[in-house]
Formats: C-alpha cells, sequence, structure tokens
C-alpha cells in the first residue's frame, strides 16, 4: 500500500460493523490518530496484555497508512486493530454497542465529539493519554475553548507529557487534581522492528559506503537537505544520502529537487536498487523507517527546519543507535529535544551547512559512542512513563 486511501475490505468497520466478536473478558479500547500514534501505544498495549493475560485490547485510528504500520511493528495477538468509526450516532453506537470497553483511551488531542460524548454516556472510564499542549496547539484551540472545556470535562484522568502543557489544560478548564505529568510514550517505545529479508541486500547495495538518513521530512526541507548533501560529498566522496519524505506523496517533489542537483538517484517506490554511483536513495514507501534507521548512523529528524515545522519523534531513531540531528522547529517535542540536546544526545542545526558539518563529522564510530550514549541515558530515565500510564488506566477498571 503506498498511499493512505480507504482499504474497501475495512470500510465497513467505519459504520461500526465488525467481521470479529467482542472477546470475553476486559476489553482495553486505545485510540490514536495514526502512524506515530498508534506505535507510541505499543508498549502500553504491551504492559496491559501482559499484566492481565485474559485481557483484549482494541486500537482504533483513522488512517490506512496505521495499518501498513502496525503490521510491520507486530503488536501481541490480543491486541484487535479496527477503523475509528465514523462520527456519527448511528456508527458510534454500534462501535460501543459491539465492543463494550470496559476502559477508554484517546491519545494526545484527537478529540471527535460523538464518540467521546457518548463514551462518557455511558459510564465508561476515560483517560487521556500521552497528551501535550505546545504553545501553538493552545493559542490555536482558544478559538474553540467552549468545546474543548466541555470535552476535557469528560475524561477521568489527563497524563500529560510535560509540565509546560499542564498549566494550558487547566486554562481551558481542565481540573488540575485531575492532571499528571507522565512523560512522552515515545521515548519509551521499542525499537521498530525491520524485515531481515529487505535489510540484508540494502546492505549489500550499499556496502561500505558512508550513509546518512533525512527522516520524515516536509517538502520545504528538501532543497536545503540535498542542499547539505552536495557539501558533504565534497568531504567524503560516495556518501549516500536516503533521503524519506514524511509523505509518499512528496515523492515526485523531492526527486524533481534532486535530480536538479545530482544526476544518480534510485527510488523506493519504482523497485529500483541502490547502485554503486547512486547518490541519492528516495525512500518513498510507508512503515519502512525501521530499514532506513537500521542502515545509517547519522541521521536528521526532519519536519524541524522550514519556520512553521513543529518537530517528529527523536526517540525512533535513538532506540536504533542512529545519531540525532534536528533542526530548530520541534514544537511538538520541545521537551524530548531540550532534554537530549543539553544531554549531548542530539544536536540542532539551522541550516544546511551545519547540517552537512554535522553530518561529516559523525561518519566516524568513534565520533558517535558519546552521543549515542547520552541518548540512552535519556531513554533509560523515561522508561517509567509506561508504568505510570499503565497505573491510571488499570485503576479505572472496576
Amino acid at each position: 500500500m503506498k498511499s493512505g486511501k480507504e482499504l474497501p475490505d475495512r470500510l465497513a468497520e467505519k459504520y461500526g460493523i465488525y467481521q470479529r466478536s467482542r472477546p470475553d473478558g476486559i476489553v482495553f479500547w486505545f485510540h490514536a490518530l495514526s502512524v506515530g500514534e498508534c506505535l507510541a501505544l505499543i508498549p502500553l498495549i504491551e504492559k496491559a496484555l501482559e499484566e492481565l493475560p485474559d485481557a483484549h485490547v482494541v486500537l482504533t485510528s483513522s488512517t490506512a497508512t496505521s495499518v501498513t504500520a502496525l503490521a510491520a511493528a507486530r503488536p501481541p495477538d490480543r491486541c484487535i486493530h479496527v477503523f475509528q468509526p465514523a462520527d456519527t450516532f448511528q456508527a458510534v453506537r454500534r462501535f460501543l454497542d459491539h465492543w463494550r470497553p470496559d476502559v477508554a483511551g484517546f491519545s494526545e488531542l484527537d478529540f471527535w465529539p460523538r464518540l467521546m460524548f457518548e463514551t462518557n454516556g455511558r459510564g465508561i472510564p476515560m483517560i487521556l493519554v500521552n497528551s501535550r499542549m505546545p504553545e501553538g496547539s493552545f493559542r490555536s484551540r482558544r478559538r474553540i475553548s467552549g468545546v474543548m472545556r466541555d470535552t476535557l470535562g469528560l475524561f477521568d484522568r489527563i497524563l500529560v507529557q510535560d509540565a509546560d502543557s499542564a498549566p494550558r489544560f487547566v486554562a481551558f478548564g481542565a481540573e488540575a487534581g485531575k492532571i499528571s505529568v507522565a512523560g512522552a510514550l515515545k521515548s519509551a517505545a521499542r525499537p521498530l522492528p525491520a524485515n531481515e529479508t529487505e535489510l540484508a541486500p540494502l546492505r549489500r547495495q550499499i556496502g561500505g559506503r558512508s550513509v546518512w538518513l533525512a527522516a520524515a521530512t516536509h517538502r520545504s526541507e528538501h532543497s536545503a537537505v540535498i542542499a547539505a548533501h552536495t557539501k558533504v560529498i565534497e568531504e567524503l566522496p560516495g556518501t549516500l544520502l536516503i533521503l524519506a519524505p514524511r509523505h509518499v506523496r512528496d515523492g515526485d517533489d523531492a526527486e524533481a529537487i534532486t535530480e536538479g542537483q545530482f544526476a544518480h538517484l534510485s527510488r523506493r517506490g519504482r523497485g529500483e536498487r541502490i547502485e554503486k554511483n547512486t547518490q541519492v536513495y528516495l525512500a518513498d514507501t510507508i512503515g519502512e523507517m525501521a530499514l532506513w534507521y537500521r542502515l545509517a548512523p547519522v541521521s536528521f529528524v526532519g519536519h524541524s527546519l522550514a519556520p512553521g515545522l513543529e518537530g517528529k519523534n527523536p526517540f525512533e531513531a535513538v532506540a536504533l543507535g542512529s545519531c540525532v540531528l534536528h533542526g530548530p522547529e520541534t514544537a511538538y517535542f520541545a521537551e524530548s529535544y531540550h532534554n537530549l540536546d543539553q544531554a549531548g544526545g542530539a544536536k540542532k542545526v539551522v541550516n544546511s551547512e551545519e547540517l552537512a558539518s554535522n553530518v561529516v563529522a559523525l561518519q566516524s564510530a568513534e565520533s558517535r559512542k558519546f552521543m549515542i550514549k547520552r541518548a540512552n541515558e535519556i531513554v533509560a530515565d523515561r522508561r517509567g512513563v509506561v508504568d505510570a500510564t499503565w497505573t491510571a488506566i488499570r485503576e479505572a477498571v472496576q
């Protein structure tokens, strides 16, 4: 699957019609918007199912891309993924009638009024998990402050990622006594699994060349990334750039920019190999980031360099031993990047020149040791986030 279009054989789920019956026993329901939010929940899901061997989890999401990513991540067998029901009276009631969840965990700020008010109306405990309120989101949501107040009032507990978010939730009417700073679940995520049958030939194709990754990039960053690679090649001829745009639809734009600077590009979306003369490998596919982080010892984590962007999760790279470079626009993960930067576990760059110089400097294994060590220490300090979140959810089950 190359895009986020509908999956025809599962469209009925959006109307509250399911092929699988509700399992016996406790059913935890978690809702997440898309790929990143679903993957962040997997350690929590694993914890729940390990603690309660007879329980099941229903995980809902909104996008077809999340199906591909979850298949690659291989969640536990007792985790059932279905699409979020359409936010209509009929679909929501069918969903709740069918699954009868014992507790509902909504991730981040993906709010659907009918779904949430109907859940609350049935007396199902509701917990907001892994949530955050960056300054930009706080400002933009002021115009719907009444809706925010009413929606936040539905939750029994609100678990936020950072201390800065807590007063912003209170400003929208959430009860301070319901709010806890638990940390970011993404910091505790296990390494993304990779298909070894795909990884081995890619390693052979790259051989002993230097390589770096530009991951989850926005189209507004591609010119700067390509300019940086031009400078990297001047210092380290033969270096390969793996360019993995955040959106597959940006592949054509990235290819056009690349072809203006480099003669040799290969594109995974067309099934092309990495040849000896390939200068840029365009990884325009879904659910394969685990491959690219494993292949690249240095990763620029995108959606962070151009004004107006807000950053992407750095911990997927950290978990797979890739050194993290990032731009200054990281509002969605401000606390995570601040802690990583302060510890020396990641490094901020502000332009293509700084990006290139750091990519070159980190190509030796010796130069990466300190950054990897400090990043792993940050991750180790945050492992309690899963336990804290699970405790709040477990306490909600009667």
